[in-house]
This record gives C-alpha cells, structure tokens and sequence, in this order.
C-alpha cells in the first residue's frame, strides 16, 4: 500500500536522563528513539495518515529497538534496511539551565551509507516525500540521496533542520539553500535563517527561499509565517510551559504537513503546527504520545514562552 507521507532519514538512539539535569550529574538514565524525519512519520500516524519512514539501521539490537519502538506507534517501516555492516547511530541528550546540548555517536554509522541507490527501493509515489537537512551533512552519498530525491515528480517537503554539530555554517549554507529551493514546501526557524544566510525577517526569507511554493518561517516565541505565492498567514505562538526544546520543530512540521495534506487553510494549518510542537516542549523526549499528554498543550497560567 502506498503511503500518503514517506519520511527518510537517519534515527538514533537517544540517551537522555530521566529527570532534566546534566549529564554529568544524572544517576538513571532512559533509552528512547529520536531522529527528525521519524518523529514527523509518528506524529502524522498519531493523527491517521498512512506515514512511512524509510532509512537503514544496523544488525544490532539497538536497530531492533528503533524498529520496534515506531512500528508500535502505526509508522510503515517497510522500507527501513538492516545493515550488517555498519552500527546504529546514538546521540546523547545533556540537559542544562543555560540550554540542552546533543553529543552525536553517529560517524559511520549504517544511515550514513544511504545513497540514492537506495531511492530504487523506495515507493517513490507516495503523496508526499518529506526530508531535512540533516541527512545531507551526514555523507557524501546522503547528500547524493537528498538531491536525487528532490527530482522526483511529486511535492517534497523540506525541512531546514540546520544541525551545527555536522557541520559549520558556511558549508552548510549554501547547500541547505539550494536543496530548499527545489522542495514545494519548506519550513525553516528564523535563528537558522539568520544563522545561514543573514535574513532578520521572514520577508528577506522569502527572498532567498522564492522557489518553494510554500515557505513556513518560525520564530520561536513570536509566532509562524507561511508564505503560499502571494498570500502571507501569520499565526502566533502559544505560551507553554517549556521543559526542553529538542524535538519541538519536527512535531511543528508534522502539525503544519497534516494540516496541508488535509486541505486545512493556512491558519489551522500552522495553529496545529504550534500545538504539536507545545505538547513536545512540555517533554525531554523527542516524541511525545497523546496518551501521556496530561496538560493542554496552549497554557497561559504557565507563563513561560513557546521556544521551539
């Protein structure tokens, strides 16, 4: 069956510590799984869309769990690859007041070997291809992967995603930027955008990023501004109470691409977005099921400001 959203890209297992501290002060610890273009896929199953994440992971059982843990939440995983010959990526979540660092054990790992051979296996019609910009800073052949992925006759979706822990700005802005003119829809933080090309606003942008039909730019605290030729829609940020921002804009872009793929107008589309992206704030982990979401995720008593 083909699936509605096929999301590619590497997913890791996570480490992080059970209460918000350091790592260096943190006595217990959980396992979870996190990677940017899985999480999209399970909070887009969460909402019924038939979504597929397609990548590789190793002949270990830390792949093993990945599989399991996002077959469980109704993501296809048909498509996922079990390399005997590389590992499965880990990453490290270090919480702290001043903000939370990642240390990425990701080197070599089996994802890192995706290339566009891989595209020949892949159910190329599917509604629509979601990818980010993590994969290309992953290797030479990932990079491969993405652009050959972005000539395929249906919409693609690109998220931004600039990681500086893979590779500085100044290589990663001009390839960010030429792979998201070639997406239909796009969605990048205002922060990466300044950090990347020096736009301020959402206009200037627009003006880098003119290709894409749809362009989101988020801003954190301020709000999200999607541009869709000449219409421009502003929603603003909720206020939630913020545990740790990690993960918020990957659930902002499963929110905002369920909205799309619905025919929701542009509002609701970006209002969903903020939702999904204030229930995962309110967590350490990446995906933050419905299930254990005790609190609204629009909290105005809570006095502190959307982040992600």
């Amino acid at each position: 069956m083909t699936p509605e959203v096929l999301c590619v890209g590497e997913t890791m297992v996570l480490v992080t510590p059970v209460a918000s501290e350091p790592l260096a002060e943190a006595g217990l610890f959980r396992l979870e799984v996190g990677g940017a273009e899985s999480t999209v896929a399970l909070y887009l199953a969460e909402r019924g869309h038939h979504a597929a994440w397609a990548s590789r992971v190793g002949d270990d059982p830390l792949g093993g769990r990945i599989l399991d843990k996002i077959r469980a939440h109704g993501v296809d995983t048909s498509w996922v690859r079990v390399d005997e010959a590389a590992p499965t990526g880990v990453y490290f979540k270090d919480p702290a007041p001043e903000g939370t660092r990642v240390h990425y054990y990701r080197a070599g790992s089996a994802a890192s070997r995706l290339s566009p051979d891989d595209l020949a296996a892949l159910p190329m019609d599917a509604g629509l291809l979601h990818l980010t910009g993590i994969t290309p800073a992953l290797s030479e052949s990932c990079r491969a992967l993405v652009e050959a992925a972005l000539e395929r006759p249906g919409p693609v979706s690109f998220d931004v995603n600039y990681r500086p822990g893979l590779w500085p700005a100044g290589v990663a802005a001009p390839v960010l930027a030429e792979l998201a003119r070639r997406a239909d829809i796009v969605l990048v933080g205002q922060d990466e955008a300044e950090t990347l090309w020096g736009a301020s606003t959402p206009e200037l942008v627009r003006e880098i990023l003119s290709g894409p039909r749809r362009l989101v730019v988020k801003d954190g605290a301020v709000g999200a501004t999607e541009f869709d030729g000449a219409k421009v829609t502003f929603v603003p940020a909720p206020v939630v109470d913020v545990v740790e921002p990690v993960g918020a804009g990957d659930a902002f872009a499963a929110g905002y691409l369920s909205g799309v793929l619905r025919g929701r107008e542009p509002a609701e589309s970006l209002a969903l977005g903020h939702a999904l992206a204030g229930r995962a704030l309110g967590s350490t982990s990446d995906f933050v099921p419905m299930a254990v979401d005790s609190a609204s995720p629009v909290d105005p008593a809570a006095g502190r400001s959307y982040r992600g």
